[in-house]
């Protein structure tokens, strides 16, 4: 079995049933599957074969579904690339991946029109320069059937994600791991042919693409897309095309609840709210609950580097539970927590969570060492600390690494400490999260400079180089980092002052 085929299947099995919905466009999985083969046709064309790259510089439309599934018809590699990236960014992921092609659309073009590629740039809407257009990219393409022979062994998806080393690293997953991953949500979460996934959420991350896009196409069911996502979207969204399952960062469930027209929206339709990136409070779980009118939140923990998987806190859980990561890992999932022995931890102890099932990814593109050191016997260790209570419920109480979690998106510190000492003016930089009431953590930027640097100045130049969401909210100019013995700057000692002062203006 591969991805591409499933397409393929339902497209005889349900050729009139609704595969994609967006822009208010709804495709059958007949004509999905039609455009995929007429796109599959043109790749191959344009000498994209077996085991090339592709990457999709796209938000969430209906092109970057027919692109994942075409690139995988022909034996390809999708790469997607975050639409929120520059174009430094861009030409990393597109570098470091190997890639020979990419696709951009529209909406973001201006992001990616100037990028540096010797591969295909072909571009949705009119062609520019260095750019074909999509409609002539496809023009000499039949929708022959293009045949799919790859395996479950067979590469699928290069996700990157960003790394504590400065750069992202590229997680490649087979076509194995990501049919683990869907076959769990469809079975976690009650997915059927009926179903309707909204999926605002980016498809460059690997819960939206494999556990919604991948799980929809698994089962027959119905992707609903929207390119961005704003609280009253969602609630439109959810009203117009009576939705059933939704995946969010905390923030926008808060801040859908904060929205005066949730009050008299509509919303019964949905069965599953799920939502990932980082837990709730109890306060957070009620607030939502009464403003959406709904017991059915459902909390999921996992890494991109296990497919996602990892562990799920179900709705009936919530009441005594939130705030923990639940009890169990999911269908196809295992989940200890080890010391530095590697041995199960006692009950209070706090330790390492691990993860081992055919989720777990092949490598990281390029990288063996890194890919050694986050294996274990086969376990993919997770960097996140957490303690098991007396009821076996699981909490993170902290991260090995000093990841920053801002609306349940990622953000590593070391890539945004390296751009800011490329500043003419500043010689030392730490970057680390501090708490925000909304998005669970926000950037901060604390810097030793030759001379009084503006938080403008800094944000305009850091603004070129990263994608909007890296870029520190809070700037601290110091006389000197404080720093150990041997000469590492002390993070831990410039959180606990920034937390101490959060604490004392609040």
């Amino acid at each position: 079995m591969n991805i591409s085929n499933l397409l393929a299947r339902h497209a005889r099995k349900y050729p009139d049933q609704a595969a994609v919905i967006s822009l208010g466009q709804e495709t059958t999985y007949k004509q999905l599957d039609e455009q995929v083969n007429i796109t599959a046709n043109a790749l191959c064309a344009s000498g994209i074969a077996k085991g090339d790259k592709v990457g999709i510089f796209m938000p969430n439309v209906k092109e970057f579904v027919v692109l994942y599934f075409a690139i995988q018809r022909i034996g390809g590699v999708v790469v997607p690339i975050n639409a929120k990236f520059v174009a430094r960014e861009i030409e990393y992921v597109l570098n470091h991946s190997d890639a020979n092609a990419i696709f951009a659309h529209e909406l973001i073009f201006d992001q990616a029109s100037s990028i540096s590629f010797d591969g295909l740039k072909v571009k949705t809407g009119a062609a520019s320069l260095h750019w074909q257009s999509f409609e002539q990219f496809q023009a000499a393409a039949t929708d022959e059937a293009a045949l799919c022979d790859l395996t479950e062994d067979d590469d699928s998806t290069l996700l990157y994600t960003s790394g504590t080393t400065g750069n992202p690293k590229g997680v490649l997953l087979t076509n194995r791991n990501v049919l683990a991953v869907s076959h769990m949500i469809a079975i976690e979460m009650e997915v059927k042919p009926e179903s309707r996934l909204l999926i605002m959420m980016p498809l460059t991350h690997s819960a939206p693409l494999n556990l919604f896009l991948a799980t929809a196409i698994l089962v027959g069911a119905t992707a609903v897309l929207t390119p961005t996502f704003t609280p009253d979207l969602l609630i439109d969204t959810v009203q117009t095309y009576k939705t059933t399952h939704f995946f969010g960062a905390p923030v926008a469930y808060l801040l859908t609840a904060s929205s005066p027209h949730i009050a008299n929206a509509d919303l019964s339709s949905m069965k599953w709210w799920v939502y990932g990136g980082a837990p709730l409070s109890e306060k957070e779980v009620l607030y939502i609950q009464k403003q959406f009118n709904t017991e059915n939140l459902v909390c999921v923990y996992g890494l991109t580097e296990a497919g996602p998987s990892g562990s799920i806190l179900h709705a009936a859980d919530h009441p005594q539970k939130a705030g923990s990561i639940g009890n169990r890992a999911p269908f196809g999932t295992e989940l200890r927590v080890i010391n530095h022995l590697n041995e199960d931890v006692a009950q209070g102890e706090i330790g390492e969570i691990i993860l081992f099932g055919e989720g777990n990814m092949k490598e990281y593109y390029k990288n063996p060492e890194e890919t050694k050191n986050i294996f274990i016997d086969g376990w993919v260790r997770s960097g996140d600390l957490g303690r098991i209570d007396e009821e076996g419920y699981i909490y993170i109480v902290d991260r090995k690494k000093d990841v920053i979690i801002s609306g349940g998106v990622n953000i590593y510190p070391k890539e945004i400490e390296d751009q800011l000492l490329q500043h003419e003016a500043i010689f030392e930089a730490a970057v680390f999260g501090v708490p925000h009431p909304e998005w669970g953590e926000t950037v901060k930027a604390v810097y030793s400079a030759k001379a009084s640097v503006s938080e403008e100045e800094i944000r305009n130049f850091l603004c070129e180089k990263l994608a909007a969401f890296k870029v520190p909210k809070i700037y601290e100019q110091v006389e000197a980092l404080p720093r150990n013995a041997s000469g590492k700057i002390l993070k831990q000692q410039l959180r606990g002052e920034a937390n101490a002062s959060t604490s004392v203006g609040q």
